[in-house]
């Protein structure tokens, strides 16, 4: 089978199991519509690992395949293409092997909704959006997947669509991911400006040629490379959930959780990341630019790790630390370290699928509750579920030995990124601000992941109907009853009815087979993902793996000095990860109930981070009810009043007045209209007696 020919049947496999569950899901039913998607998915999958490995050991060049023509408009030409090099093969593996297993998982997770050839399609639809984003031979087929996965987020978002929270959820998503994707057109239309071409292969190799070009605007010059990177950035922002256009993430936790986990932990907020990596070319150029990725990804970092602090929802814990994560990919990129921000984006597909799953497997063996607070002494019930979030946790918060090079995949990837940072840093001073972020981040990443893991499965139970019992005694129980009004519940299934036909009384279950078995694959990868690619992405071989893909120019050196980092640079994220990890079992372990007392306490500290920076409520005051307070001055003030008001409401109230007047004219009576006549032969006389002197 030719190279071309399997790229093509990778792409549109997922389309053509999304068509056939999405039109003849109810012909078919449930069990044909999810064994062909799921089917599907798993080809593609084993075709996206043939074509990485092909790639990377060099058997495959790079190569196009051009499919059909899109826009010819003048010089603006776009083709449906198929671009195949290190990098795109990189996010294939990514995206079909995630997806992959969240078909496999969503078998028993879904098992009890009646809507499942929709929910299979949708899944499906998002990984053909994907999988056209990242093959993407220019600007137009990016922006076409960039949108194609945000109207599949909207509907997964929303599946349970009968949920207010739901529906309300993911039209935030819709319209935060707007706002970014006005960036993004503006950057493109900037890009063609300049370069006179959207596509790659012709835009990349201008950029050297180009970088002095400058745009001018109102009596000012500005770069136009750190502008068209700017503006492009802005649309990654929105996509990736970063500082500013963040809010929609957590509320997106409101879809099912395979939706968090394909979605919002390993493919399309990658998005933003692999669109900066891919476009290095052009951000070597822009100093500014590069500057501004740098800062908004530490800044991230930061907030959003500040923020799963103090998180009770299962879920929402793990999609901030999603968004800190992609804090610390952009900010690698930003110090020209791209090839680390894509080892992290790779191993980070990993753990962040397992965390999410594994939370799925929580809630499905809790019938269906996220709130932590209601948890606890899961582990004897749930035993594999808490064995892959051990490891899933180990992974994320970096456990491993920095003198012997061994421990979990985020071990190798983000301290990769803390090095890479430090080594910017001694030049750069927002690289500098980014390396001591990244230990802060990587303390916070610690002490909030923990936490999940001690309020899940350790400390009191919480729950079934002898909870009130086991609480009696326990200080935390009581603290915990005094904060659960603090946040309302989120329900996964929504209204979903418990399979069992009880409440919480039963005790918590294991998930079944299908569910379990995505979960020991990707603890496989969180495991082994680092120590095995190392080297390919960041390490010796790391010129020729991604020769062609990506690019630094001759003065970017910060991937050959992370090698350079004295010992305590290596040390000091190992030093941070034991202490908010010890902090965490300090305060849920020995002295259960201290972080339920600091809630229920309300200090400003804690409230200012439960309720996340306060952003969404500064956002409705500003932008929702300003956005509120301008259509009703155009709808009442100009529509109604102005237009309607002097216009056709004004034309037919006059209209109405004069035949109201005119109307009154016609009496019905014979003497009133001999008046009349009377009147009008006195005028007419008097007009000819006037005449007749005149």
């Amino acid at each position: 089978m030719s190279h071309q020919l399997i790229v093509t049947i990778l792409l549109f496999a997922p389309l053509l199991a999304a068509a056939i569950a999405g039109l003849q899901g109810r012909r078919i039913g449930n069990i044909a519509s999810q064994s062909v998607t799921t089917g599907l998915l798993f080809l593609a999958c084993a075709l996206s690992w043939t074509t990485f490995l092909g790639v990377a050991m060099g058997d495959w060049p790079d190569f196009t395949v051009k499919l059909l023509p899109f826009i010819n408009v003048g010089d603006f030409q776009s083709a449906w293409s198929i671009r195949i090099d290190t990098l795109s093969s990189v996010m294939l593996v990514v995206v079909t092997s995630v997806s992959s297993l969240v078909h496999l998982y969503s078998w028993g997770y879904m098992a009890e909704d009646d809507s499942r050839p929709r929910f299979f399609a949708y899944l499906s639809l998002f990984t053909f959006a994907m999988l056209a984003l990242v093959t993407a031979a220019d600007f137009m087929q990016l922006f076409f997947g960039w949108e194609g996965v945000g109207l599949a987020s909207y509907l997964l978002i929303g599946f349970w669509y009968k949920k207010p929270t739901a529906s309300a959820a993911a039209i935030k998503a819709f319209v935060v991911n707007r706002v970014g994707d006005f960036g993004f057109a503006l950057g493109i239309m900037t890009c063609f400006w300049m370069f006179g071409s959207i596509e790659f292969s012709e835009v990349f190799p201008k950029v050297a040629a180009l970088a002095g070009t400058s745009w001018s605007f109102a009596g000012h010059s500005f770069p136009a490379m750190d502008l068209v990177c700017c503006l492009l950035f802005i649309g990654a922002m929105g996509k990736s959930a970063q500082f500013f256009l963040h809010t929609w993430l957590p509320d997106a936790m409101e879809g099912p959780t395979p939706v968090s986990a394909l979605i919002h932990a390993a493919t399309m907020v990658t998005a933003g990341v692999y669109m900066v990596c891919l476009l290095s070319p052009m951000f070597e150029y822009a100093p500014v630019a590069r500057n501004v990725v740098t800062l908004v990804g530490a800044v991230t970092a930061l907030f959003a790790a500040t923020v799963g602090l103090a998180q009770n929802d299962i879920k929402r814990v793990i999609a901030y630390s999603t968004c800190s994560q992609l804090g610390y990919m952009f900010f690698a990129a930003g110090v020209g370290a791209y090839q680390a921000a894509m080892f992290h984006l790779f191993t980070h597909a990993f753990f962040k699928a397992l965390l999410f799953l594994g939370a799925g497997s929580v809630i499905h063996g809790m019938h269906h509750e996220q709130d932590m607070r209601k948890m606890g002494g899961l582990w004897k019930y749930l035993p594999v579920t808490y064995a892959v979030m051990m490891i899933g946790t180990l992974a994320i918060t970096g456990v491993g030995i920095p003198g012997l090079d061994l421990g979990f995949a985020g071990f190798y990837s983000k301290d990769s990124i803390i090095e890479v940072s430090w080594a910017a840093g001694r030049d750069n001073g927002i690289a500098q601000f980014a390396f001591v972020i990244s230990l802060l981040a990587a303390a916070l990443t610690a002490f909030y992941s923990w936490r999940l893991v001690f309020m899940t499965f350790h400390g009191t139970r919480k729950w079934g109907a002898d909870a009130a019992t086991a609480h009696a005694h326990d200080d935390h129980a009581t603290s915990a009853q005094i904060e659960t009004h603090d946040e309302p519940l989120a329900d996964d299934h929504a209204h979903a009815h418990d399979d069992h036909g009880h409440g919480h009384d039963l005790h918590p279950h294991e998930s079944p087979l299908t569910m379990m078995v995505p979960l020991v694959l990707l603890s496989i990868g969180a495991v082994f993902a680092g120590g095995v690619f190392i080297a390919w992405f960041v390490g010796h071989d790391q010129a020729a793996f991604w020769a062609g893909s990506l690019f630094n120019s001759a003065t970017n050196h910060v991937l050959h000095e992370m090698h350079e980092a004295p010992t305590w640079v290596k040390l000091a994220p190992l030093v941070v990860t034991i202490t908010g990890t010890l902090i965490a079992w300090y305060a849920y372990i020995p002295k259960e109930g201290m972080g339920a007392r600091i809630a229920a306490n309300k200090g400003p500290l804690w409230s200012f981070l439960y309720n996340k920076w306060f952003f969404d409520e500064i956002y409705e005051a500003t932008f929702v009810r300003g956005a509120k307070l301008l259509g009703d001055l155009f709808w009442k003030g100009g529509d109604q009043k102005l237009i309607d008001g002097l216009g056709p409401d004004g034309v037919a109230a006059a209209s109405v007045a004069v035949g109201k007047g005119t109307g009154r004219l016609q009496t019905g009576y014979v003497y009133h209209y001999a008046f009349v006549m009377l009147l009008g032969i006195a005028g007419l006389l008097t007009y000819a007696l006037f005449q007749f002197r005149g």
